[in-house]
This record gives C-alpha cells, sequence and structure tokens, in this order.
C-alpha cells in the first residue's frame, strides 16, 4: 500500500485489489493517518527497559499496536511460539502490518525513525545525531542512546542477573552496583548536553532510553538524588503524553500491585 498525504486531513492511499490498482481519498484522519491504515503487533513485558523504549517511540510517533506481553519472570520467552519469532529469546518483538517482524529495540527505533520521520526522534543536525564532538566530551543523541543501551541496561536484565544468582537480594546488589556506576557517567554527560531533555530541548531516542533505565535505579535501590540532571530531565519527559502511555505501571501486564504508582514510589 501507498498512502500520500494531500494536505491536512485527506490522504490518498493506493493498493491492489484483484490485480488493479484501486485508490482511495480518505478525509477527517487522525494527525498521522498511518495509525489508521495499519496496526503493528508488540511483544514485550511491561518493565523490560527495551520494550519500554519501543512503547515510548510507538507513542511519540502516534503508531498504533496491538500489544502481547511476554512474561519473562515466568519464563515465556523460551517457549516454541516466541523462539520462533526471537531465536535470541528476548523481547521486544515488532510485527509490521506486512507480517515482517523485527528484533532489537536499537534496530526497531532507528526503523521507527525512518519509515515515520513524523515526530522525529533524532535531531535534524547531522553533528547532533552522530557521536561526534562538538567539544571535548560531548557527544550528542546516539551516544547517550549507546551509552544506556549498550552499556548500562545489559548487565542488569533478567538473563544476566538471574545467571549471577537465584538470590534475589545478590541479584538486586549487583544491579545496583552497575547502575550506579553508569549513572555517575550518565550525569556528567548529561551536564553538557541537556536542556529540557537529554539533547537541547527536543525529544531524542536517547530520552526513549533514559526513563527506563532511571525506573530501573529507583527499583533497584540506586540514590537518584546524587543525579540532579538525570532527574530533571525524567520529571519533563513524564510530563509527555506519549511517556505517560507508555509506562510500565499503565501496561496491561503490569503487577496489580504497582498499577498506578509513580517509579519513585
Amino acid at each position: 500500500m501507498f498512502v500520500e498525504a494531500q494536505g491536512w486531513g485527506i490522504i490518498s492511499a493506493q493498493f491492489k485489489h484483484c490485480g488493479k490498482k484501486r485508490t482511495v481519498i480518505l478525509t477527517g484522519l487522525a494527525e498521522n493517518p498511518l495509525t489508521i491504515l495499519q496496526k503493528f503487533i508488540l511483544y514485550g513485558y511491561f518493565r523490560s527497559s527495551a520494550t519500554w523504549r519501543v512503547r515510548i517511540a510507538l507513542a511519540w510517533k502516534g503508531l498504533k499496536y496491538e500489544y502481547k506481553p511476554i512474561n519473562l519472570v515466568k519464563g515465556e520467552q523460551k517457549t516454541e511460539a516466541h523462539i520462533a519469532l526471537n531465536s535470541f529469546k528476548q523481547v521486544p518483538v515488532l510485527v509490521l502490518p506486512d507480517g515482517t517482524v523485527l528484533v532489537q529495540s536499537t534496530a526497531i527505533l532507528e526503523y521507527l525513525e525512518e519509515a515515520y520521520p513524523e515526530h522525529p526522534l533524532l535531531p535534524k543536525d547531522l553533528v547532533q545525531r552522530a557521536v561526534v564532538k562538538l567539544t571535548p566530551h560531548v557527544s550528542k543523541a546516539r551516544s547517550i542512546f549507546s551509552e544506556i543501551a549498550c552499556d548500562m541496561q545489559p548487565l542488569q536484565n533478567t538473563k544476566v542477573t538471574f545467571y549471577i544468582s537465584n538470590d534475589a537480594d545478590k541479584r538486586a546488589e549487583w544491579a545496583n552496583y552497575w547502575l550506579t556506576n553508569g549513572f555517575e557517567a550518565l550525569e556528567k554527560h548529561l551536564v553538557k548536553t541537556a536542556g529540557s531533555y537529554c539533547v537541547g530541548d527536543q525529544v531524542t531516542i536517547a530520552d526513549c532510553c533514559l526513563v527506563p533505565m532511571v525506573y530501573n535505579g529507583f527499583r533497584y535501590k540506586v540514590d537518584m538524588n546524587a543525579y540532579p540532571t538525570v532527574i530533571r530531565v525524567l520529571d519533563n519527559l513524564e510530563k509527555l503524553d506519549a511517556f505517560k502511555a507508555a509506562h510500565a505501571h499503565v501496561q496491561p501486564d503490569c503487577l496489580p500491585e504497582l498499577v498506578g504508582k509513580s517509579m519513585k514510589d
């Protein structure tokens, strides 16, 4: 299907039916007409950091999706049905409207950014997009994204912590250590780059990563008061509708005792 904007609220959609090209004109659609014409399927877990960042991106871009919970604690990611979608036994998995299966949150976010450039999550300035230094020790959106997604998050995800120990206190101690280590570095970075959000005053993929990581910080008893820039950016992001909609505690698979609570509670 090919979709082309014809003006405010007017969309021309071309598709094939019985071997012939058809064109329909749709009016009065939502801001992003693709939310009407297409729907994604997202497999994830309510407080999976990687799933959470994809939820934020989908909400930010106004893309509708069907959510299918995969309980990581119960091991549902190890079922044959899920392995058929992702052989690494992980979430998230995003199934596109045409049936294409995407895995790995970084790849999914890159796809969404390129396929749906409305409400961008990367700065227009190419220097700010890349891991390019404007002044010593200052890098931008992709750099912060990678610091969180590649350096901080993998060390405290479920697969790693359960390998470290079956004891919950030891798992929490491990996560607390590495999160503290990461937030110390991240705070120093954000002091140089942040405005209202991680990179100036535009929401970026860095912000998609930040919120779920701060959630883990509170979850594992990290002293988050030691990172005032991180918390200031978090507070600004939590006021945005897309971030509210993507929050772990409003997901259908959220634990009942957490529903409606702030991550700081």
